[in-house]
């Protein structure tokens, strides 16, 4: 079987570590990195063709610039670009930030902006997917992950779907804190990607979350700790990590000011100190002390996901690690949806896919991040019902504001990318919303052209 990952980035080597401990278990004989940036490809490909020597592997690591060769004969696929690279990420939180608004890189302003880069190519991908491999599986990873899939869906692409690993973090965290194999958890899921709840994880038939949500040292050793304690009594179900934005808009804005640094500053600036110092090891004379430095990097990198949250949250203090933005979570998700859709699973995760009944509410081919069954049938979105109507209508007015970004992105249209940025909570008035396209058109006019 053939995996192909597009977007052979600085993340690359974790997902590929993790796709060689379950080879096996996969099939999987080839392994295909494309990245439009030969240098950089070059560095991570180097990188993780020492991680199959060191495994013992024998999946054989492919590398190009081409997307045919990438594409074509390849069974599932992933796709995690960043039209613009780290730079753009910086501009599109500076320039929410000197609005008032949240810079964060898919919440709010700036998860439009990545969306009005990102979503043209990604479907572009996923056409020349379509005529080479027909009848493959496509993984978006790309950000805003499920605004994206949204799009990918409207377009007409059937086996599309979105991953997101802080989708599932409820039932790791009831997992690590009472010694579980998370595989024997069920959780409850519901929402859209970054703005989901879980209301319920089952171990045997029996809810384990609603007791630990009381627990005042399950919380502190969670994302839960983002969260004042009477707003976690209040919804009386997990939030997802990235509603803080949301529940705390006006903390979070003025933590990240104070800070005068943003992430995607801080991690464009560790990227850049990566790539040079990997360019001046010769990965090719010793792979071993170039993947050593890579996993130092990916270190640094962990411990500063959200940072300005988690340093409100502890008072200043060193938080306790989530396990957030680990190695395996990344790619977890996504293998196991491989491995049920080749084997027969079954399997239970939280995925990005069109609701179909599952949310009441919510509109059939509205794109939700849903608890979903996945075997050699496919994926399913499991019923959960109703929802409380607080959480409902945040849903309805983001999955708006999605829709219509997807519409202006089609059309190419100002007036629909300013209605749906009105449409946003942490926007809403015209002025701000006017002011934010027209400085994100012009910041982006190289890759927009609209």
């Amino acid at each position: 079987m053939k995996l192909t990952l597009i977007g052979a980035g600085v993340r690359s080597p974790l997902f590929a570590a993790v796709a060689l401990r379950r080879a096996e278990r996969l099939g999987l004989d080839e392994l295909y990195l494309l990245d439009t940036d030969g240098d950089r490809l070059a560095l991570f490909t180097t990188l993780i063709r020492q991680q199959a020597r060191e495994a013992g592997s024998l999946v054989r690591i492919s590398s190009g610039t081409a997307a045919g060769a990438a594409l074509e004969g390849a069974r599932h696929v992933v796709i995690t670009i960043r039209v613009g690279g780290e730079q753009g990420r910086v501009i599109d939180e500076r320039t929410a930030l000197a609005h008032g608004v949240l810079g964060q890189e898919t919440t709010g302003p700036g998860g439009f902006a990545m969306a009005l880069r990102n979503v043209p190519v990604v479907l572009g991908y996923a056409e020349l997917l379509e005529r080479l491999s027909p009848g493959a599986w496509l993984y978006s990873f790309t950000n805003p992950a499920g605004l994206v899939t949204q799009a990918l869906r409207d377009a007409g692409f059937a086996r599309a779907i979105g991953i997101c690993d802080s989708a599932n973090a409820a039932q790791h965290a009831v997992a690590r804190f009472l010694d579980l194999d998370v595989r024997d958890l069920q959780a409850d899921v519901y929402g859209l990607n970054h703005l989901s709840w879980t209301s319920r994880v089952r171990h045997g038939g029996r809810d384990l979350l609603s007791g630990l949500l009381a627990d005042a040292s399950f919380r502190s050793g969670t994302s839960l700790s983002l969260f004042e304690p009477g707003l976690i009594d209040l919804l009386g179900v997990w939030p997802n990590e990235y509603l803080y934005y949301f529940y705390d808009a006006d903390r979070a804005v003025a933590e990240i000011c104070r800070r005068d640094v943003t992430r995607g500053e801080q991690v464009r600036d560790a990227t850049a100190s990566l790539l040079a110092e990997l360019r001046a090891m010769r990965p090719d004379d010793d792979p071993g002390a170039a993947l050593a430095r890579f996993h130092a990097y990916h270190r640094t990198r962990s411990a500063t996901y959200l940072a300005g949250a988690r340093h409100v949250a502890t008072q200043g203090e060193e938080p306790a690690a989530w396990g957030a933005d680990d190695e395996e979570s990344y790619a977890a998700v996504m293998l196991d949806v491989v491995e049920a859709l080749e084997t027969g699973g079954p399997m239970f995760t939280a995925l990005n896919v069109p609701n179909r009944g599952a949310i009441g509410g919510m509109a059939d081919d509205d794109v939700v991040e849903v608890s979903c069954t996945v075997d050699e049938h496919g994926v399913r979105p499991l019923p959960i019902g109703t929802v409380p109507p607080a959480q409902l209508a945040l849903m309805r007015a983001v999955k708006t504001y999605e829709r219509l970004t997807v519409a202006a992105i089609q059309s190419r249209s100002r007036q629909l990318a300013v209605q749906a940025l009105m449409c946003h909570p942490l926007v809403l008035t015209y002025p701000r919303a006017r002011a934010l396209v027209d400085d994100y058109l012009a910041a982006h006019q190289r890759y927009l052209g609209w």
